[in-house]
């Protein structure tokens, strides 16, 4: 008996590509094979992705980037990878198609829409993004990630939550230790591709802490590639115990070692923190489509897990105070680590694994 195929479409973002990793990696220790359909950008994401994950790169673009030439071509180019995948689909014939949106999602959806496989996209944010807005109507099923998502009138999405990879899996509710007069760490990360603000806002913001407090502390810094020597200069300059990567390798090692998170509010790393356990101090990203970044923190929020400071009001003074609220005040972050355990979902890889296996047996085009 062959065995049953899965592609997995997704984006050149880590929001897009970590989720798709988990299923993944659930689906092949299922004994299913596993294709993934990304572009270049997606490919530099691959590098945690189980090592039988069969990796085909396809031809998108996006209109976000580039001058009026590159917008100019990018029908042309969603449409030679719509072909190309349409080949290759016809000759796998995967069993189910999923997609976890971003523009190279495109082609491998669209291609499984025409040969009417059984088929479905996961929304990882409260707002849909604009890819999945598209394939909404024209998949079985919408599984949503971050509860409620808003949805296309007519569509009834399956609240799954966010699958998180196994490195996050095998920390899940690890124990907290709250602050005190000992070595603490805080980890900030602006999502996958950095984030200048946090760069430019949280240095200073650390250095204006007390002798006392800074004498204890370590800092991972996730800085964009630009931005990193400036940042590991400011730290060294004022005496702080930093590590400033553009990326993070280890991410759920540091987490679970954290006292204190900062972090955009991207899907991914909601879904982490509140698997793994830790406070939080989120900044959601103001440009994000449909303000989705502030819905993802919702839950964390409304459940006393994270404070929430919008770009509009951040400022090194701002956080500071902010900062200090929660290293000063050992018991207030226990009770965070344990609201935001209360919202986590660590079995949502498990929930879309049962959605992937439903399709399979249902058949419906």
């Amino acid at each position: 008996m062959t065995q049953p195929l899965l592609l997995i479409a997704a984006g050149g973002t880590g929001g897009h590509m970590f989720p798709a990793q988990a299923l993944a990696e659930a689906m092949l220790a299922r004994g299913w094979r596993v294709k993934l359909s990304t572009d270049a950008r997606g490919a530099r994401y691959t590098g945690g992705f189980p090592h039988t994950t069969e990796i085909e790169q396809i031809s998108s673009a996006t209109f976000a980037r580039g001058g009026i030439l590159a917008k100019a071509a990018v029908p042309f180019r969603i449409g030679a990878g719509v072909l190309g995948a349409l080949f290759k689909l016809m000759r796998d014939r995967p069993t189910v198609v999923v997609g976890f949106g971003g523009y190279p999602t495109i082609p491998a959806m669209t291609a499984a829409t025409i040969l009417r496989l059984p088929r479905m996209v996961h929304e990882q944010n409260g707002v849909l993004g604009r890819v999945n807005q598209l394939l909404a109507k024209r998949v079985n099923t919408v599984a949503c990630g971050t509860w409620p998502t808003d949805l296309p009138e007519g569509i009834a999405g399956v609240h799954v939550g966010n699958p998180v990879r196994s490195a996050v899996l095998d920390r899940a509710g690890a124990g907290y230790i709250t602050p005190g007069d000992y070595p603490m760490e805080v980890l900030v990360i602006g999502g996958s591709q950095g984030a200048r603000i946090l760069s430019d806002v949280i240095p200073p913001a650390i250095a204006s802490l007390s002798m006392e407090r800074l004498r204890n502390l370590r800092v991972s810094h996730q800085a964009r590639g630009e931005d990193e020597e400036r940042v590991r200069s400011f730290y060294a300059e004022h005496g702080i115990n930093a590590d400033v990567q553009p990326f993070f390798h280890d991410v759920p090692r540091r987490m679970a070692q954290a006292q204190l998170i900062i972090s955009r509010s991207g899907a991914s790393s909601v879904a982490d923190i509140s698997v793994i356990g830790r406070p939080s101090i989120l900044i959601p990203f103001a440009a994000a489509t449909g303000d989705h970044q502030t819905a993802n923190a919702r839950g964390l929020t409304g459940a006393g897990a994270a404070i929430l400071i919008p770009e509009s009001q951040l400022t090194p003074e701002t956080m500071a105070a902010q900062i200090t609220t929660v290293l000063d005040n050992p018991d207030g972050a226990m009770q965070m680590a344990q609201a935001a355990l209360s919202v986590g979902k660590p079995e949502a890889t498990e929930s879309l694994v049962a959605l992937v296996e439903t399709l399979a047996e249902k058949g419906t085009s």
